[in-house]
């Protein structure tokens, strides 16, 4: 917000945010539209956009002379709501919000989300020849601030799509935790016999590098055109705007902070790639589409008193005894290599083997995954994994600690603590890959 005095001196001259003003300094003259200050900037100064796009800022004191030249326009986003036609596969859109549907906010500077879904359809005009798409706001949100809430809501919408005749269903999400939600739904959604698949971006709609439009193609097209009968990920599979991959949702990872192909499959290969003129091509094996199967149901019960907790060196075990003390009935842990963790240190404080043993008396679940990703944890290799593994510790194979994390507190929301134990190693998903193809390692 503007100083008191700038108000002032705008409310004087009728001066409001959008009008077109001078604002002379000395020799220095700009025109332009009065734009927000941002939350960053200072309050004294003037922010105005030039005919060039640029921004410039004066500060206002003595000498500074503030002109109105004329009012300014409502600004409209441009929408379109173009005819479905009624013989393409039908397909639910999802929308929660994320990098996907954002722009550039002026009063922060930063991104927000505030795209309406419907114009996408004026930026992405192949969408409606592509298929029959319904629009679905479930919320907008930063994917950051997605809970398990969420995730039941966004499973029981899908089941419900799917029911209703939609041949598949398209997610958007925020990148930063849409692994955790398509883990989620991919133990959620029972007798899944059609594609689901999230998207997003990792630039905003508003850059002209933005990866939002072709993602949402690509993933538009699996639901609409593929056989897959599972939840994957659809994002771009390099740099370029050459192809995209869909990656199984259980085996996929956000692995960078910014690039556009920042999504990789761990412990596993792409499903397929989809190619810039939607020509889908099939990489690995899937769970495929099959005719009759039933109705799609969510079995969305979670239990939230479950935790993810990372090993490191100098860590406190105490805090295991943190958590039980307050009900929590299970806990994934991030160990390091083959999946270990402080257990014959020399200070005996800092061992975990006396807290595991206290949470596993008391009920807890616990499951052991690894910070490398890739690979599996193995409790037989070293002395301090047998002796964690002796002590009732699960050994959750490869699976993403992420996803172990989704898959646990999911068992625990429908199993009681022995059920959920026994299931926790076994694959239900696609979750555990049999055998690790090494030749997929980092590339």
């Amino acid at each position: 917000m503007y100083s008191d005095k700038l108000r002032k001196l705008f409310d004087a001259g009728s001066i409001k945010i959008g009008d077109l003003i001078k604002v002379e300094s000395g020799d220095l003259i700009f025109e332009g539209e009065l734009m927000p200050k941002t939350e960053a900037g200072h309050e004294d100064a003037i922010v105005v956009k030039l005919k060039s796009g640029y921004n410039a800022g004066v500060m206002y004191g003595d000498g500074v002379r503030i002109t109105k030249i004329s009012s300014g326009k409502a600004v409209e986003f441009p929408l379109s709501n173009p005819k479905m036609a009624e013989n393409l596969p039908k397909v639910s859109l999802l929308w929660t919000g994320g990098t996907i549907g954002s722009k550039i906010e002026y009063k922060t500077g930063g991104v927000h989300m505030t795209v309406k879904p419907e114009e996408l359809f004026y930026y992405i005009p192949e969408l409606p020849s592509i298929a029959n798409i319904k629009f679905n706001q479930i919320c907008e949100i930063a994917s950051e601030d997605m809970s398990y809430h969420e995730w039941q809501k966004i499973a029981e919408e899908t089941a419900d799509a799917l029911n209703e005749g939609a041949r598949g269903v398209v997610i958007t999400h925020g990148t930063d935790t849409m692994g955790f939600t398509a883990s989620a739904l991919a133990f959620m959604l029972q007798n899944l016999n059609a594609p689901v698949v999230l998207t997003g971006s990792q630039r905003s709609s508003d850059r002209g590098s933005s990866d939002a439009f072709l993602n949402l193609i690509a993933a538009t097209n699996i639901a609409a055109n593929s056989n897959v009968a599972e939840v994957g990920i659809c994002m771009h599979a390099s740099s370029s705007d050459d192809r995209m991959h869909l990656l199984r949702g259980v085996k996929a990872r956000k692995m960078h902070t910014s690039r556009r192909d920042a999504f990789r499959p761990i412990n596993d290969r792409p499903i397929a790639y989809v190619d810039m003129d939607g020509r889908i091509s099939y990489v690995s094996e899937y769970k495929k589409t099959v005719k009759a199967a039933g109705k799609v149901t969510a079995n969305t019960k979670f239990e939230p008193k479950t935790a993810l907790l990372k090993v490191y060196p100098n860590s406190d075990p105490e805090i295991m005894q943190y958590y039980i003390d307050r009900g929590y009935r299970g806990f994934i842990l991030e160990g390091t290599g083959l999946g270990h963790m402080p257990v014959s240190t020399e200070h005996p404080g800092k061992s975990w083997l006396p807290y595991i043993k206290n949470a596993i008396e008391n009920g807890a679940v616990i499951g052991m995954t690894s910070q490398t990703l890739y690979g599996r944890v193995n409790a037989n290799v070293y002395r301090n994994l047998r002796l964690l593994g002796n002590a009732g510790v699960v050994y959750c194979e490869d699976m993403l600690p992420e996803t172990a994390y989704v898959k646990l507190g999911w068992l625990l929301g429908s199993h009681d603590n022995k059920a959920a134990k026994e299931l926790l190693d076994k694959n239900i998903a696609g979750e555990i890959t049999k055998r690790v193809n090494y030749d997929e390692f980092l590339v």
